[in-house]
């Protein structure tokens, strides 16, 4: 099949590879929130913005965002947004690219001299990843009138607060209630993303339309068990941490394999004292459940959690568990999903369906008006890693996939 070649293509592609340089790390791509990387990335971005004949704006939550006007000034937005914050040592498509793209999508309409019955508004969030403060999501929080301004307390690794930071970045944090859009001023949301996964490309598909994003839910865990000499205490004897939770580990992995979509990762362990000739005593992990939907999330929490104790009982230690964050399963709107398919179609594509086990700043949203996300095939499914990697045909198709949507997106289909 022949694909689109957007002009917009190409240059989408060589913003995302200078966008890449922009790291607080030489070498690596790291982008934390309100770091001296984030600032450097709000100026490239709103510089482009500017190139596109756009008004670029920055506001007290860090967010970039300029608007593209409808037909008429000052008509209701479809917001096509994502984040230009990074995990460590990244890869360069996460995130940026659906900010990119939502310019790019600008740029076409702006080049086929197109007004649509709606303005759009292009969004750069400052902090999705939630990777130097506690919280998480935001800046697109933020927008959707869901920040808890508690979040202002939460404190990096320096100690550093996230009030303090956001005032040392120039920006006001008791002012970040105001940047929250009214109901009725947002026509829809619609994100672009690279799949994190490997379903597209095993059903050799560019494109994937996401039905829901998963709910989650997290632990910390902390077992105790007894410090002894590793060499003179009989193993039938021994209250091992270290051991108990090993079994734990795959008693999580045993439960989250109970049916499709369920999902469980320990993701990091600290075992103390930490000497190699001595019994570890205490050990404390992470745990992240993820299911479909809610219901499944609470049962799959229900079961890890009673085989975490049934270990603990019978190895003779103790186990202490701490909730942490927490989301619901958010669907995305049938509508957008429908308009989404329809323009996949139209290129010649598969409109498939899929769930997404990450959570985006799409789900920030979907209180405040009609949300949905179009998934890009990955390479090898790999993400949050320097060897992610998207094809120049896949990003074009998705670009045409965008711009077909928009085009023929009636504001009404999303109001009932």
């Amino acid at each position: 099949m022949t694909r689109p070649n957007l002009p917009a293509t190409t240059r989408m592609m060589e913003r995302l590879d200078a966008l890449a340089l922009v790291t607080d790390e030489p070498g690596k791509i790291t982008r934390l929130y309100l770091s001296d990387a984030h600032r450097r990335a709000i100026d490239l971005v709103s510089g482009w913005f500017r190139e596109a004949g756009l008004n670029p704006a920055v506001d007290a939550a860090g967010n970039i965002h300029a608007r593209f006007e409808g037909r008429e000034p000052g008509l209701p937005a479809l917001i096509i947004a994502s984040h230009i914050d990074s995990v460590r040592d990244a890869g360069k498509y996460d995130g940026n690219l659906g900010v990119l793209a939502g310019l790019a999508v600008v740029e076409e309409l702006a080049r086929l001299n197109e007004r649509l019955p709606f303005a759009v508004e292009v969004i750069a969030f400052g902090d999705e990843e939630g990777v130097r403060f506690p919280d998480t999501l935001t800046g697109s929080r933020a927008i959707a009138g869901r920040f808890d301004p508690s979040a202002l307390d939460g404190r990096d690794r320096d100690g550093v607060s996230m009030r303090d930071a956001l005032a040392a970045f120039g920006l006001d944090p008791d002012s970040i209630p105001s940047v929250a859009r009214q109901p009725g001023s947002v026509v829809g949301y619609l994100e672009l993303h690279i799949e994190q996964g490997p379903v597209l490309e095993a059903a050799d598909e560019p494109l994937g339309i996401v039905t829901s994003i998963a709910s989650i839910q997290r632990f910390t865990a902390i077992v105790t068990g007894e410090a002894g000499h590793a060499g003179t205490v009989p193993m039938a004897y021994r209250k091992d941490a270290l051991a108990a939770v090993a079994e734990m580990v795959l008693a999580v992995e045993r439960e989250a394999r109970h049916a499709p979509g369920l999902v469980g990762t320990v993701g990091r362990i600290e075992a103390a004292p930490g000497a190699i000739n001595v019994i570890p005593g205490s050990v404390t992990f992470t745990l992240d459940l993820r299911a479909p939907d809610d219901a499944a999330r609470h049962a799959l929490v229900a079961r890890v959690l009673a085989a975490l104790e049934e270990v603990a009982a019978r190895r003779g230690v103790t186990l202490a568990l701490e909730a942490g964050y927490e989301e619901q399963a958010t669907p995305c709107h049938p509508a957008i999903q429908s308009a989404l398919a329809t323009a996949i179609e139209s290129l010649g594509h598969k409109p498939l369906r899929l769930l997404s086990g990450a959570g985006h700043d799409a789900m920030a949203f979907e209180k405040l008006c009609p949300m949905g996300m179009l998934f890009l095939r990955c390479k090898g499914g790999i993400s949050h890693n320097p060897l992610e990697s998207i094809t120049e045909a896949d990003a074009d198709t998705a670009l045409a996939a965008m711009l077909a949507f928009v085009r023929t997106l009636d504001p009404a289909a999303l109001s009932g």
